[in-house]
């Protein structure tokens, strides 16, 4: 019996060791993989809640110069709705068939019955990683087609 109390006497403390140990191996890993796939899943919902919103607004605007302005303040806030910083988001419009590759090169007229795409990119910052790694991103897409008949 004395030599099974001198080994639990040898092995006092040990266990605080083993959960440091643990925690720091497993945990630390864990949380950090949790808040780097909470920030690209924020990054999406951005993307995809500012396409849809900015086609909303642009496809219900008078003129191209008014829907602009409202596109533009429509990805404002849904990209601020995420928390994800406005520096890093891009507007853009394309084609309906040509896909958010081809955006950038396409003005929308807002002629009646007109289709078009919206698309949104975002970049995604994951915690911890630099600045200058910006090869994460996200891009929401929208079509857009404007009623055929309008008040004139």
């Amino acid at each position: 019996m004395s030599r099974l109390r001198a080994r639990l006497v040898d092995e006092a403390g040990s266990a605080i060791v083993e959960f440091v140990f643990i925690a720091l191996v497993v945990f630390l890993p864990l949380v950090y993989l949790v808040a780097g796939f909470s920030s690209v899943q924020r990054g999406v919902f951005a993307a995809t809640e500012a396409a849809r919103e900015a086609g909303r607004a642009l496809g219900t605007a008078p003129d191209a110069v008014t829907g602009q302005a409202r596109a533009e303040a429509a990805v404002a806030i849904a990209v601020a709705d995420q928390s994800v910083e406005a520096t890093d988001v891009v507007l853009a419009y394309a084609p309906v068939g040509a896909g958010c590759g081809a955006a950038g090169g396409y003005t929308p007229a807002l002629t009646p019955g007109e289709e078009f795409l919206v698309c949104v990119t975002v970049t995604v910052r994951v915690p911890l990683l630099p600045e200058f790694i910006d090869a994460n991103t996200a891009t929401g897409e929208f079509v857009v087609e404007r009623d055929r008949y309008v008040d004139g």
